[in-house]
């Protein structure tokens, strides 16, 4: 990250304005602080990686699959790509992300009003498999940030090697707690998430956090473990979804929990164990009038 990147940033307590303190620049230490102007609380900055959130707001199933993330990140996109379609009887990793990255609409994006950057944020960016796929989509010419937010350090580390090997100086990455989203209000042209939410200690919130980040009528898009209807009768695939969601007692789309105002609702099986769930912040922005 760069100097000027923090300026999307905001206080996870407060969402006040933060000020940086220290040297990030590369080739130096890129240790410094991030203090909030507001409720003056600090937010380190280790190797040019924001950590963004308080190890006390990390509990039970959050806490869970962080170490399981931390311990094994080389072993998660192998898994993905190999083991899956067996335990699935069928269906590629290939054609489950082309499926979910439609949902995004990137062909629609256009230069911004004010010649600025376009910005997509991806929660929960894993090991980034996602960031090359979603760039090569984006229409030609358009200036983008991709900003990449995840719990775990090790995955995070395993997103900076892939970027590293790709040439790829586009995207922004930082720790955070999807539920506290350490962002300002409607910054973001396209928000998404995969793999992760039904492992959320509470999705309702962190799908609100979603919304209130991204600019009205803009996608946000959903995916995570849902057996396809009939798969319970699959003895194959009902134990092998067990498996793969064993820390969820009730793995499912969470179109319940969306927020009040969520427009343009779509739920759809992309695979037998994998919903898609797009949704819209209304394009009419309601607040407290200056």
């Amino acid at each position: 990250m760069e100097r000027r990147d923090f300026d999307a940033l905001t206080c996870p307590d407060c969402r006040g304005d933060l000020l940086l303190r220290g040297d990030i620049r590369p080739g130096r230490r890129r240790r410094g602080l991030l203090s909030c102007k507001g409720c003056e609380a600090i937010w380190p900055v280790r190797d040019g990686l924001p950590r963004m959130y308080r190890e006390q707001w990390v509990v039970g199933p959050d806490r869970l699959l962080r170490f399981i993330y931390d311990g094994a990140p080389r072993l998660h996109d192998p898994a993905v790509r190999y083991m899956l379609p067996v335990m699935q009887l069928g269906g590629t990793e290939g054609a489950m992300r082309r499926a979910y990255l439609r949902r995004l609409e990137l062909g629609n994006l256009r230069p911004s009003e004010d010649g600025g950057p376009l910005r997509i944020l991806e929660v929960g960016v894993g090991a980034g498999a996602n960031i090359p796929l979603v760039l090569e989509r984006l229409p030609s010419g358009l200036p983008v940030e991709y900003w990449g937010l995840d719990l775990s350090a090790g995955m995070l580390a395993a997103s900076r090697r892939r970027l590293r090997r790709l040439g790829e100086r586009r995207a922004r990455l930082l720790l955070g707690d999807a539920h506290v989203l350490p962002f300002r209000d409607r910054w973001f042209d396209r928000v998404f998430h995969v793999g992760g939410i039904g492992g959320f200690r509470d999705p309702a919130a962190a799908l609100a956090e979603m919304s209130r980040v991204a600019r009205p009528g803009s996608p946000i898009v959903i995916v995570d473990e849902q057996l396809e209807a009939g798969g319970a009768k699959n003895l194959w695939k009902r134990l092998w979804f067990r498996a793969v969601t064993f820390y969820d007692d009730d793995p499912r789309c969470p179109t319940d929990l969306l927020p009040d105002d969520a427009a343009d609702v779509l739920e759809e099986q992309m695979s037998a164990f994998y919903y898609c769930l797009r949704f819209r912040p209304p394009e009419q922005v309601t607040g407290p009038v200056d």
